[in-house]
């Protein structure tokens, strides 16, 4: 995407405790940037942002308004090739009793499980996400700058209200063994969700 990015503040908050993000990724570098984002505030929050970090891990985190960071999970497994398309799935559900059930990350429909650094939620938490500032896509919210994602998406969901896993968006194929795209995947977007088709 170079410095291209997308915007949008919707007009009313929604369900800040559960929500999805999808996509289809292919990080062109090392210094991948931000795929994700909600927030105005990067020092203090709110904030929150899906990275593909420059030490080719995959960070979700959340900063909300009083300083604190109520989720922070980076993935230990790295993500180095950068002629591959990965599909991440991103789902946040804060009313599940069991804390590690309440964030959860997919690479190629594996869900994630060890992390260099875990925190999680507290239940029933509101995060950053679905209140009415700035959500973008590819960059930062509260400043692009350096934090452009260097790299394509394609078949981009965010989901308001609904935690789907990865087998919503993808499966299997049963010949090659590889995560293949559902292009038509059924699910209720919400009062704030959205589908972008592909980049450009």
């Amino acid at each position: 995407m170079a410095n291209t990015y997308l915007t949008r503040t919707p007009s009313s908050a929604s369900n800040r405790k559960t929500y999805t993000f999808s996509a289809w990724v292919k990080p062109s570098s090392t210094t991948s940037g931000v795929l994700f984002s909600c927030g105005t505030d990067i020092s203090n929050g709110p904030l929150f942002t899906i990275n593909f970090r420059s030490d080719t891990n995959i960070r979700v985190e959340d900063t909300i308004s009083d300083g604190s960071q109520p989720i922070n999970l980076r993935t230990s497994k790295l993500f180095k090739d950068h002629s591959a398309w990965y599909h991440l799935v991103v789902t946040v559900d804060t009313t599940q009793g069991t804390s590690s059930d309440r964030v959860k990350i997919y690479v190629n429909g594996e869900l994630q499980t060890s992390f260099t650094s875990a925190t999680y939620p507290n239940q029933n938490i509101d995060t950053s996400v679905n209140n009415n500032h700035i959500h973008a896509i590819g960059a930062r919210s509260t400043s692009q700058s350096g934090t452009y994602l260097n790299g394509s998406m394609s078949h981009v969901h965010f989901i308001d209200g609904t935690a789907y896993p990865a087998s919503t968006f993808g499966s299997t194929d049963a010949t090659t063994g590889e995560w293949k795209i559902n292009t038509n995947p059924t699910v209720t977007y919400g009062t704030n969700g959205f589908f972008i088709l592909k980049d450009g």
